[in-house]
């Protein structure tokens, strides 16, 4: 069973430190076995204060993320006044420094102040939340910040942003271990999403738009009904009554891309799910996804994930006996 660490810290925030179990052990196989033992802990084993007006008390101490497979550091408020390598109190360095070779390290929104300040993210594209993504990337000039997406996948080091984007990051590691039927389910039990459409950048403090602005949601649903077709941007504008130009700016604030942008994330998300779940030839999923052909489809899934359609089928597909 894969093994997940949970690091509390003192004036964890209560929700962050919330997700990681509520989604990892709702995961379950075929016969209804867990998939992942989750872990929390503190650095001496002691109860810790959290940001809210209680404390936690666990039963492990740092110890036991030299035995997991996967380490989450949720965020403590405290983490954005870390300004530069070295910076961490020595007891949180060193139990990071315990880890395994190999392991798999987790940031959920302020979390990812730890890791830059252990040099875990050097070189690295990572992400935060979005109110404090200018002060890290400041702080820690080698991070590669990416200030408008809800999570990094970088293999073995994953970041995301603020608070919920934890429950997108958790659920896209479920995926990514177990398939989609695995991760859509758990997402079903815990009445959340599989997934959001667009980046941090729809919820980044603007003005509002007036009413007259806010409309393109049904034109998107209308599209994810029609991936499969040619969907030029005259379609979508003529579907939601707006000029190009008006359903662009529009769409923009709501959705927080272009609508190519998102086409082309929709598109790339069905033929994920029909790799996975399905047995169809890759030229069928690439027409039913709207990409034509197979070399489209392949070059597509290689810009977005380094991968090709072969090989994410390899990897990702889960059969059942």
């Amino acid at each position: 069973m894969h093994r997940v660490a949970v690091l509390a810290v003192d004036g964890v925030i209560p929700f962050e430190l919330s997700v990681p179990s509520r989604i990892f052990c709702t995961a379950r196989g075929p016969n209804d076995e867990r998939l992942y033992e989750v872990l929390t802990c503190t650095l001496d084993g002691e109860p810790v204060a959290t940001a809210a007006d209680y404390s936690v008390a666990v039963e492990h101490d740092a110890s036991v993320l030299a035995t997991a497979d996967t380490v989450v550091v949720p965020a403590a408020e405290w983490f954005a006044r870390l300004d530069g390598r070295r910076s961490l109190p020595a007891g949180l360095a060193g139990a990071l420094e315990s880890l395994r070779p190999g392991t798999r390290l987790v940031s959920i929104c302020l979390g990812t102040y730890v890791l830059a300040a252990a040099g875990l993210l050097d070189d690295r594209p990572a992400t935060t939340h979005w109110r404090h993504a200018k002060r890290l990337a400041a702080a820690f000039p080698k991070v590669r910040m990416d200030a408008d997406v809800l999570f990094v996948d970088d293999g073995d080091v994953l970041t995301s942003a603020g608070a919920a984007a934890g429950v997108d990051l958790c659920l896209h590691l479920v995926r990514r271990d177990h398939g989609s039927d695995v991760a859509n389910r758990v997402a079903r039990l815990c009445v959340v999403p599989p997934w959001r459409d667009g980046g941090q950048a729809q919820y980044v403090e603007q003005p509002v738009p007036e009413p007259s602005t806010i409309g393109t949601a049904p034109t998107r649903a209308w599209a994810m009904e029609r991936l499969g077709a040619p969907l030029r941007l005259d379609d979508l504008a003529g579907h939601a009554g707006m000029s190009r130009r008006t359903f662009t700016r529009h769409f923009r604030q709501e959705v927080g891309m272009s609508p190519g942008q998102w086409l082309t994330q929709q598109r790339i998300a069905l033929a994920r799910h029909l790799l996975e779940a399905s047995d169809l030839p890759v030229d069928r999923i690439a027409d039913r996804a709207g990409f034509g052909t197979a070399a489209s489809l392949r070059q597509h899934l290689q810009a977005a994930m380094g991968i090709s359609p072969h090989t994410y089928r390899r990897t990702f597909q889960v059969t059942t006996t």
